[in-house]
């Protein structure tokens, strides 16, 4: 699967020049310069602006994926995970430019005026296969119990045992109503929220990042020489040399590169297509290459950055866990100990703090996914009950063992992808006859 998903990237690159990397001052002055545009702002009535649409995004992909799914790959991957998952954000950002495109395309219009899309939408209308696109919506709920779901609360509930020794239980309750308070305004009262909770958390976030960065500056070279090295060098096992090593890192840095900008699993679709009627698809393919950027290659190779040079990982002390299968500290606590290097015990609650918000926000965008799911797939009506099952597994996640909730969102990202990068290989045209007729102009 994985090497799937890096085809079908590449693929999309090909087709277009490698536009991400060759035209990156151009998608940079149409996303990133032009945050303080009037017209990034602007929404209808019951849509969402490009900000918004973008902010809801990142709710749903910036969760504890940043946080613990980083440190889980340096843990169970080694530092060489790191080059793998910038590699897997690279060539996702075109996967996500190429989702966003058709989801425009394919949108439709509500009773109330308002625009709504998803990968359903684009199999049904755009590949007349509406098998393909019921697969997609069931995958997708129990993605939405998964990756949005469990892995979340089971983050956020381990971090706050762990500084402040708040049971999961009780955590799961408190995550569980606040949830509930703030869906029941749908897809725009979540674009509004997270527009304002996801700038200022990750600005708080970066900015304790940077402080440890500043202090650790001299170690910085090395952690990038680490990286690079650590990609592709193989461990001994059983007296030989195998590529094990590299495949560990491999695998860990793409798994959790797609788990956290989700760069193939169409899921962001969702609330992309909610934009205003005035908003090209075009120009919403190049948030979407903005998202990835941002998600992974800037706040997930800060927080791997801090790990490394904060002098909380040692190296021969995890290879040798990786070789024999011994447990060590989980990617939660790793994270918690490079913050309180610098911090001391605040450092734990900065990041308890930081994980409880962000896995909040991706709470928030991912009921609403799963939610638009079960409609395509059982009726408005079923939406209620859906709702109430997914304040329910919160609790479950926050009490359920981390290992085997990695494992399950693995499971479910993979089938929940299969049938978007199907979709987005057959529609492939589409997309890049969009590409081609902007740089006609």
């Amino acid at each position: 699967m994985l090497a799937i998903f890096l085809s079908v990237g590449l693929y999309f690159h090909v087709r277009t020049g490698f536009f991400p990397i060759t035209r990156i001052k151009f998608w940079l002055k149409k996303t990133l310069f032009s945050l303080f545009d009037k017209k990034t702002h602007s929404s209808g009535k019951n849509s969402l602006s490009s900000f918004e649409a973008l902010f809801a995004a990142l709710a749903g992909s910036m969760g504890t994926g940043n946080i613990t799914g980083v440190a889980t790959a340096i843990v169970a991957g080694g530092p060489g995970a790191v080059f793998w998952m910038w590699i897997s954000a690279v060539v996702g950002m075109m996967t996500k430019f190429a989702e966003n495109v058709l989801g425009m395309l394919y949108r439709k219009r509500n009773l109330d005026g308002s625009f709504y899309g998803s990968p359903m939408l684009y199999m049904e209308n755009g590949l007349r296969c509406k098998p393909l696109a019921l697969a997609f919506a069931l995958f997708c709920v129990l993605a939405s119990f998964g990756l949005g779901n469990m892995t979340q609360g089971n983050s956020v509930a381990t971090a706050l045992y762990d500084s402040l020794n708040i049971p999961p239980f009780i955590c799961g309750v408190l995550l569980a109503g606040a949830v509930s308070l703030v869906t029941m305004g749908g897809v725009k009262r979540i674009g509004k929220f997270t527009s304002y909770l996801i700038p200022i958390v990750s600005v708080i976030y970066l900015v304790g990042a940077f402080a440890i960065l500043f202090v650790n500056a001299g170690r910085l070279p090395g952690v990038f020489s680490m990286i690079f090295k650590e990609a592709f060098r193989p461990v001994a096992i059983g007296g030989g040399v195998l590529g094990y090593g590299v495949k560990k890192a491999m695998q860990l840095g793409i798994s959790r590169g797609v788990f956290s900008n989700e760069a193939g699993l169409g899921s962001s679709v969702m609330v992309y297509s909610s934009a205003a009627a005035n908003t090209k698809a075009f120009d919403q393919g190049l948030w979407g290459i903005f998202e990835v950027f941002l998600d992974t290659i800037v706040v997930c190779t800060i927080t791997a950055l801090v790990i490394l040079c904060s002098g909380v990982y040692d190296v021969s002390l995890y290879e040798t866990a990786l070789i024999h299968g011994t447990p060590v500290i989980n990617g939660s606590v790793l994270a918690s100990n490079a913050f309180m290097t610098l911090f001391g015990k605040f450092g734990a609650y900065f990041i308890s703090f930081s994980m409880a918000i962000y896995a909040f926000a991706t709470l928030l965008t991912w009921s609403h996914y799963g939610a638009m799911s079960c409609s395509y797939l059982f009726g408005q009506k079923s939406v209620t009950l859906y709702k109430y099952a997914f304040l329910v597994v919160i609790v479950v996640g926050c009490m359920t063992k981390l290992e085997l909730i990695w494992s399950i969102s693995d499971t479910f990202n993979c089938l929940m992808a299969i049938p978007n990068l199907i979709a987005l290989m057959l529609l492939s045209g589409k997309v890049v006859a969009i590409y081609k007729k902007e740089f006609r102009k």
